[in-house]
């Protein structure tokens, strides 16, 4: 598979060490975690919603770059079981999902896949037929990564901003 994500250009497409600040699926102290999205949209909707950015004016300011990152198929993946509305919540279900994690990873999980907590069904990506024509709706998801990943392969694919029609499907972090 191939999974997306957003950096700061200056740094690296993974973290290597546990000084990560925490997020949904892991706590303080408990990194590298690396977040990897389906899709170049799902990684800036992580971006956005992460930034509390829902101002098109802003989206001038970004420059992020964006890299493709190979993925080995044969990696067993674990599937959290939680309410949808704690997959997807705000800052006040990350425990939830951190102690989740934890347990998973206690039974071995090196990685897992969950729904987009930033990223909205809807249409996604394009197609060409008569010109640009949306994609088809899908749901997305997150694939999580535990523990450092030397031998994971990267490309960055552009650095630069998200389009502003993918703030309507960006679902805040607050509330």
């Amino acid at each position: 598979m191939i999974g997306y994500r957003h950096v700061d250009p200056r740094l690296p497409f993974l973290w290597e060490g546990p000084d990560q600040p925490p997020g949904r699926w892991h706590g303080d102290g408990e990194g590298p975690a690396h977040y990897l999205a389906e899709t170049p949209d799902g990684a800036w909707a992580e971006f956005l919603r992460h930034e509390e950015i829902d101002d098109p004016q802003d989206l001038a300011t970004i420059r992020r770059a964006i890299w493709a990152i190979e993925v080995p198929d044969d990696e067993p993946e674990a599937s959290p079981k939680l309410t949808r509305a704690v997959l997807t919540g705000g800052r006040d279900t990350y425990e939830e999902c951190q102690a989740k994690a934890r347990r998973l990873r206690a039974r071995g999980a090196t990685r897992l896949r969950a729904p987009s907590a930033a990223l909205r069904p809807g249409s996604s990506g394009w197609r060409v037929d008569g010109g640009l024509r949306p994609g088809g709706a899908r749901a997305e998801s997150v694939v999580v990564l535990f523990g450092r990943r030397p031998d994971l392969v990267g490309w960055r694919c552009a650095i630069g901003a998200p389009a502003a029609d993918l703030l309507g499907r960006v679902r805040p972090i607050r509330g």
